[in-house]
């Protein structure tokens, strides 16, 4: 049975009288996974995953299945989700179902991506591994698809799909080790040998860190950790529902962020790995949060449009009626600069270099790690940094730096005043928490907290 068939089967078997909604997936995703410089691990699966939401006489019931076989199957699933909405406490913050309205972007999808084999990705682990030429290999290479059907008893009906590769590696040494790290919607746009080289060169450039004390330190993030905070930003700060509880630090018409911030919400971008529609069926839309440092704009699901006298800007969220609407293709718009310039060692970015060069002293930093709220209305964030810290010193890249734990506040990194400089490219990286990443430039930071060196 297709989507489709499936989805009208089950508004057919609920009946009239109901508000209902179904979205049904057809997700696989395969993962190539590698340690100590050889595969050890391919997995692949595939899930179809059926969702129905009903609402009637002032309730609202929720299930999820990925077990419906059969049109016995089919009506177990419908009448006990009827049954539990019947039993539910009263939803009087319901925002009715999305009314019919055509999506215009189908979403990302290639096709080789999705018929993958563990051929493939065993290709790039092959290059990655033999790029690091001797040094101790570990990671992963990940391809997935996706296939979505929505229907409502409104009239609404639209399909989409998404397809999307990812590939993590690190080189290590007995006493450092080195990332590389991206992703997109096409497996052909990962070159393993070039990752392995990456994170070669900043493994061996890592050797023998040294300890410095903690303190504030002007930084040069790369994208791998300027990814990290475009998520906490997307979950805590433009997230609708949280700004309506108080809960994030978000000032709709404030100079909140520098100049030089730009960034976008945009589902519909070439290199977006999201599904073009929410999971109420509302198709995605390209909404600039903060313009020029300014913010904007806030991302809403139906409930939090509807108690805010807006219109859902189509990402809701499974789960949504309890944490809100999410941003799911964060993405800080890159500056121009110059043309660049190969260099090597852990500033092999040119982006990355020419952000570096402006530095006197502080630290080039490849990744935040292990990063939790502390405070969500600030979002002061504490983490440590993983894979790579390196002293500047008047432009240049010098000596390896032990890892620190940080606590900072995320907007005040990026505050007016904050941003020294922004990085010419953008890349997109794969999310800690789902399908959905980031595309971040480096930045240079004016200031970073850093409460704990190595020895605590």
């Amino acid at each position: 049975m297709s989507e489709t068939d499936l989805a009208e089967r089950i508004l057919k078997l609920v009946g009239d009288g109901i508000d209902a909604e179904v979205l049904v997936g057809r997700s696989a995703v395969a993962l190539t996974r590698f340690a100590n410089s050889y595969i050890h691990q391919n997995v692949a699966d595939e899930t179809t995953e059926v969702r129905l939401r009903l609402h009637a006489d002032g309730r609202t019931a929720t299930a999820t299945s990925t077990v419906v076989k059969g049109i016995e199957g089919i009506e177990d699933f419908v009448q006990r989700t009827v049954a539990g909405m019947r039993l539910a406490p009263a939803d009087p913050t319901w925002p009715g179902l999305a009314p019919p309205a055509p999506v215009a972007f189908g979403g990302n999808v290639d096709e080789a991506t999705a018929a993958a084999s563990p051929d493939d990705r065993a290709a790039r682990v092959r290059a990655f591994v033999d790029e690091a030429a001797g040094l101790e290999a570990a990671g992963y290479c990940r391809t997935s698809s996706t296939r979505v059907v929505y229907a409502n008893s409104a009239g609404q009906h639209v399909t989409g799909g998404r397809t999307g590769a990812a590939m993590d590696g690190i080189a290590r040494t007995a006493t450092s080790d080195g990332l590389a790290r991206l992703a997109s919607v096409r497996l052909a746009d990962l070159d393993g040998a070039v990752l392995g080289a990456r994170a070669a060169a900043k493994a061996r450039a890592g050797v023998d860190p040294v300890e410095l004390p903690p303190g504030r330190y002007e930084v040069v993030l790369e994208p791998t950790a300027v990814a990290d905070v475009l998520q906490f930003l997307a979950m805590y700060g433009f997230n609708a529902k949280m700004v309506q509880d108080r809960q994030s630090f978000l000032e709709l018409g404030a100079a909140q962020f520098d100049p030089a911030v730009t960034l976008v919400e945009d589902a519909t971008a070439a290199d977006s790995t999201v599904l073009p529609f929410d999971v109420e069926g509302t198709p995605r839309q390209r909404v600039v949060l903060v313009d020029a440092g300014v913010s904007t704009a806030l991302v809403h699901d139906r409930r939090t449009a509807a108690k805010a006298g807006a219109t859902s800007t189509g990402h809701a969220i499974p789960g949504g009626a309890s944490f809100g609407a999410v941003p799911s293709s964060l993405r800080l718009l890159a500056h121009d600069g110059p043309a660049p310039v190969e260099v090597d060692g852990p500033a092999a970015d040119s982006g990355v270099a020419g952000l570096v060069a402006g530095v006197e002293r502080g630290l080039l930093v490849t990744d935040n790690h292990y990063t939790r709220v502390l405070d969500p209305r600030t979002l002061v964030v504490t983490g440590l940094t993983r894979n790579g810290v390196w002293l500047i010193e008047d432009g240049v890249v010098t000596t390896p730096v032990r890892n620190f734990r940080f606590t900072q506040s995320y907007p005040q990194a990026l505050a007016p005043g904050a941003v020294l400089g922004v990085g010419p490219r953008a890349v997109e990286l794969p999310g800690a928490w789902s399908e959905s990443g980031a595309s971040a430039p480096a930045l240079r930071l004016a200031s970073w907290n850093y409460t704990g060196g190595a020895s605590g």
